[in-house]
């Protein structure tokens, strides 16, 4: 399952960089498939939804930090645990019940976005 971050976020910023597939931004800011990705251009993602990789999407939340489900992979193919909960200092990286995913889904997911890794 993706991780989400609860409203209890401080807006220290410390999980954006943490974050192997680009998928935490700052609240307002808009993203991209494309972002940290190797996407571009018109792409079919796993779930069968289509996307232009370079567009910018709407963001997730316009007052804190978020991360966009689509891109987490709770950094499986990266690290052994989510990074963005191993540095928040007060524990509002969660797993998101709302997009739950087998560790074989996530695993692909990450080898679709990183396919030169």
């Amino acid at each position: 399952m993706a991780i989400v971050i609860t409203d209890e976020c401080i807006n220290c910023g410390a999980c954006e960089p943490e974050c192997p597939n680009t998928a935490i931004y700052e609240g307002a800011d808009d993203w991209r498939y494309a972002d940290g990705t190797d996407l571009e251009g018109n792409v079919v993602l796993p779930g069968g939804k289509e996307a232009d990789a370079n567009e910018a999407q709407e963001p997730i939340s316009d007052e804190i930090y978020y991360i966009v489900p689509d891109k987490c992979t709770e950094c499986k193919g990266f690290h052994e645990e989510p990074q963005c909960a191993a540095v928040c200092p007060v524990d509002c990286c969660v797993p998101d019940d709302e997009h739950v995913e087998s560790e074989e889904e996530l695993l692909a997911k990450q080898r679709f976005m990183h396919q030169d890794e």
